[in-house]
């Protein structure tokens, strides 16, 4: 096997720098594709594996790092994406190696989001491999592998929709999750080359059943019958072996790795495959979640507010109270007992729960702690100390009424903010399941 360390120039003069598996014979004529990662900027060698086994058939590879310039956790853009593939395309037509009839893409995961693009801008691309694709938003995608790892680890009741549903609402109302709402049908209705689409029967971060049903409706839309919907049994995702019913991600191949996708490229040299359907469609074991807006849409638009009314309002009773004692005040007021109870615990469960979610979802919901009754031993934590801040707000809000008299003008504007900030709390934490079994 040949291996040749390369760099090319992507979509805004980025600077890409990558590797070319050839075949070790010096043979000419060989297909070739550029190979696509999935989601982040994980090690390109994760692909190597793969790379090699096509090379070892007679593919030409090319494997390259993804841009840092313009990809992140919080922005991305699919069509830059799509450019970067294209300039790679650009690098395998220029060997002498490559059959240019024979130039395609491979693309996993979130690659797949990408490819349909490329191939839709430049008729160098002659076909399409994909592995994983999605064939729905990548926040409904996002939500639906959530609710397949927690239910893996045993998760159940509030959290699952508090994960699968609520969190992901929110990163997109919060500008914090890129491309959201990327529709993938379009770009597949236009796609008019060959297409080899695979699913592993345990892919559990796409529904590999929906997604294969949606893929040949775009095709056929498009009047595209040279198409194969594959289903792979026993492998993960990315096609790869398993351990844990496809929720680990390990880099084995299963025996027999890219016999059948080289034996597909090599058909195309006698024209275009026609249309079929290769193993059984997997079961699902739960749909997509509708993520459209639903009767606590307008809360969490209006979530930044919510949260701010919650936080000043809790914090107000500790700053006033140490306020008062570096002014030289004395005597505890009658309600101290209670107010300090509802400051306390509310100031904790608040964001304690926005980064406890936070860290399930920059993790993939693959780290959420050990599971006791159901829910992850920080979820449980953080429900009783929500549950003991709305009983302490209605205790803070009886013992005001009960002593009104005695109280003087500042502090029954202390508690004015607090109860405020613990009735605030009560919607907050019902949306986001805190408060609900």
């Amino acid at each position: 096997m040949a291996v040749t360390d390369v760099s090319f120039t992507g979509a805004g003069g980025v600077v890409l720098h990558g590797t070319v598996l050839a075949p070790a014979s010096g043979t000419t004529g060989r297909p070739a594709m550029v190979m696509l990662q999935g989601a982040g900027n994980r090690d390109v060698q994760e692909l190597r594996p793969a790379a090699e086994a096509f090379a070892r058939r007679g593919i030409v590879t090319l494997l390259y790092s993804k841009r840092t310039v313009g990809y992140s956790l919080f922005h991305r853009d699919y069509g830059v994406l799509a450019d970067d593939a294209l300039a790679g395309l650009q690098l395998l037509r220029s060997r002498p190696d490559v059959d240019r009839a024979r130039l395609g893409l491979w693309a996993q995961s979130e690659g797949a989001f990408v490819a349909p693009l490329a191939a839709n801008r430049s008729t160098d691309v002659k076909f399409l491999i994909t592995v994983g694709a999605a064939m729905m938003t990548p926040a409904t995608q996002s939500s639906w592998n959530l609710g397949q790892r927690l239910r893996h680890a045993d998760v159940s009741g509030s959290m699952v929709r508090a994960l699968e549903v609520t969190s992901v609402r929110w990163t997109v109302e919060a500008g914090l999750f890129p491309e959201a709402g990327f529709d993938p049908f379009p770009a597949w209705e236009r796609v008019d080359v060959p297409v080899l689409a695979q699913w592993g029967e345990l892919d559990r971060a796409v529904p590999p059943a929906d997604s294969g049903r949606l893929i040949r409706q775009a095709l056929d839309r498009g009047a595209n019958s040279h198409y194969t919907i594959r289903f792979v049994p026993a492998v993960a995702h990315n096609l790869h072996a398993t351990d844990d019913d496809g929720f680990d991600r390990i880099v084995d191949l299963p025996a027999g790795y890219g016999d059948y996708e080289a034996s597909w490229v090599e058909a195309l040299a006698g024209g275009p495959p026609p249309g079929t359907s290769v193993g059984p469609a997997p079961t699902q074991s739960a749909p997509a979640v509708d993520l459209s807006p639903s009767p606590w849409h307008v809360f969490l638009a209006a979530h930044p507010v919510v949260l701010m009314v919650i936080l000043l309002g809790l914090a107000a009773y500790p700053v006033t109270a140490a306020a008062r004692r570096v002014g030289g005040a004395r005597g505890a007021p009658p309600t101290r007992g209670p107010a300090r109870l509802l400051a306390a615990t509310g100031l904790v469960a608040t964001p304690g729960s926005l980064l406890y979610v936070l860290f399930v979802l920059a993790s993939g919901g693959n780290l959420i702690g050990p599971v006791v009754l159901g829910r992850p031993v920080p979820w449980l934590a953080l429900q009783c100390l929500a549950v003991v801040t709305v009983l302490a707000t209605a205790a803070t809000a009886v013992a005001w009424r009960r002593h009104r008299r005695d109280l003087g003008r500042v502090e029954h504007v202390r508690l004015a903010l607090l109860v405020a900030g613990g009735l605030a709390f009560l919607p907050w934490a019902v949306v986001w399941g805190l408060v609900v079994p």
